[in-house]
């Protein structure tokens, strides 16, 4: 997947306007797939470079709803990278003027960067209460949030309970060998049997 994004990519710099716009979104595709291969600080580069082409374009209204989901992409690199306060301060500072899906991916990053710092919680309560509605793309991710919090806290039977759920969720709408997936399989092996 990453040689097809990266040919796109290379096939549309001379793109400009709404196609432009695209291209960013694009390269945050690329990011997130870099973070899944384990590559986060090419991934930091990529959402750097974004953010960049982004603040020198500010003046089109469009932007800000690509801007949030940079910085949604640069948290996630951020924990990857094991700086989840960092993430945790993006989360806190863009949550108020988000909606929507990315309303729900500002959340789950601040309950990673949270639970990334051992603050399980927080990153409980955090998930204990409302949290926006989210697409089929997402499901189990906040029940996967909530399932780390809990096993951290060593609260294994509703941990595993609430991974369980997570892998439901995930069953309904996503391949069996999607990242979501596989992170839920591996909590429900690390956690201890009942």
């Amino acid at each position: 997947m990453l040689a097809e994004l990266e040919d796109l990519i290379a096939g549309s710099e001379h793109l400009t306007g709404a196609s432009r716009r695209m291209l960013l979104r694009v390269r945050l595709f690329r990011a997130w797939v870099l973070i899944d291969e384990g590559r986060p600080a090419e991934a930091e580069a990529e959402v750097e470079a974004v953010l960049r082409t982004l603040t020198r374009t500010m003046y089109v209204t469009e932007v800000w709803e690509l801007e949030l989901i940079a910085l949604v992409c640069m948290g996630d690199v951020l924990c990857a990278l094991d700086r989840h306060e960092e993430a945790e301060t993006i989360a806190r500072a863009h949550l108020p003027r988000a909606e929507g899906h990315l309303a729900f991916g500002l959340q789950l990053l601040l309950l990673h960067s949270l639970s990334g710092q051992g603050r399980h919680q927080e990153a409980l309560a955090e998930s204990g209460g409302h949290h926006p509605e989210s697409a089929p793309a997402d499901s189990g991710a906040h029940e996967l949030a909530a399932a780390v919090a809990l096993n951290g806290l060593g609260r294994h039977d509703e941990a595993r309970k609430e991974a369980q759920r997570a892998l439901t969720a995930c069953e309904r709408y996503l391949h069996p060998s999607h990242q979501r997936v596989r992170k839920i399989r591996a909590l429900l092996a690390l956690i201890a049997p009942a």
